[in-house]
């Protein structure tokens, strides 16, 4: 209950905060820079002023947060990253020839390998599929509204609701796990499913699909509803069948969209943490780059030097797509 009352304050003070600063920064500037006084050009000369002002007042909450939150532990991680555990003693690249050299860290890359492949792809497919889908049918706002639902939930909620599904009893218990209930069912034995190698990194991934998936079909669906609707009769008129008039027609005119969702949630399958801290902790082979970043920083004594060196690599991975997907959306808006 104290958790809630928190959470409630929190959201009261940031929403008054956010009103507050909007009219108290609206009325500072309008003080400063009047739009009535008995001079006209003076009164044009300060509109001018607070109109260049204006917008920047509006972004300085966002800029100062980045350049708290981004840009600061960027150059600090990139600084720790030179430094042994203590964060002290300069050892150059040491931690980098330590981490290509590792077994873990190579497992690590292995299965956010693995992440990269799978999540962004079945998610757009999934997110794609449902969103053509719910078009079609009378309940399809519901249907929607339904798959969207995950999107609300927190990555370790969700690990919570899927550590059920997989949940595992002995042999002749009662299986309270749907996954292994089902097995049960139909005459298999129950298995711990997260402790199996290589399998279980598929049904880590289950979860963050589950929750993507409802973000792909937003994003997709309202961009079907953009396709003008000229280009899908002239199809029709031409004697193109559905599946014809959805791979040819629809899909390439909605592809920067589709980039945009993989791309988005590619930036997320980097930085995947929660999942696999609370469903297995990195443990029977299912390791990842940030879980293993967090594991050196603040575990095991804490080890400052490395734990920065696998955060700068994440940093090196992500960056790159980030810069990408902010100029597609660039030149798509471009082009609208």
């Amino acid at each position: 209950m104290e958790q809630l009352l928190y959470a409630l304050l929190t959201i009261v003070i940031g929403v008054a905060g956010a009103i507050g600063y909007f009219y108290g920064s609206n009325f500072l500037l309008d003080t400063i820079f009047p739009s009535r006084v008995a001079d006209a050009m003076e009164a044009s000369r300060n509109i001018r002023r607070a109109s260049m002002i204006r917008p920047w007042l509006f972004l300085a909450p966002a800029l100062i947060s980045l350049s708290v939150y981004l840009v600061y532990p960027f150059f600090s991680s990139v600084a720790y990253s030179l430094y042994d555990r203590s964060g002290e003693n300069f050892v150059g690249f040491a931690n980098y020839r330590w981490m290509f050299f590792d077994g873990e860290f190579r497992q690590s890359i292995y299965n956010n390998m693995l992440w990269l492949i799978v999540v962004p792809a079945a998610s757009t497919l999934f997110g794609l599929i449902i969103a053509a889908l719910t078009d079609r049918i009378w309940w399809g706002n519901i249907a929607k509204s339904l798959i969207f639902m995950p999107m609300a939930i927190s990555f370790v909620g969700a690990s919570v609701i899927w550590k059920f599904v997989y949940d595992y009893r002995d042999i002749g218990a009662e299986q309270i796990g749907i996954l292994n209930a089902i097995v049960v069912a139909l005459g298999g034995e129950p298995q711990i499913w997260i402790t199996l190698p290589f399998w279980n990194n598929f049904f880590l991934m289950v979860i963050l699909v589950w929750i993507q998936t409802g973000f792909a079909m937003v994003l997709l669906s309202a961009a079907l509803r953009g396709i003008p609707e000229e280009t899908i009769e002239a199809a029709v008129i031409d004697g193109a069948n559905p599946w014809q008039i959805f791979l040819k027609i629809k899909v390439p005119q909605i592809w920067g969209t589709i980039a945009v969702v993989w791309t988005t949630i590619t930036i997320l399958v980097l930085k995947v943490f929660d999942i696999v801290l609370a469903m297995t902790n990195g443990q029977w082979q299912t390791q990842v780059l940030a879980n293993l970043m967090f594991d050196w920083m603040f575990r095991g004594g804490g080890d400052f030097g490395r734990g920065a060196s696998i955060a700068v690599v994440i940093m090196i991975m992500v960056v790159p797509i980030m810069i990408w997907n902010i100029r597609n959306a660039r030149r798509e808006m471009e082009g609208r």
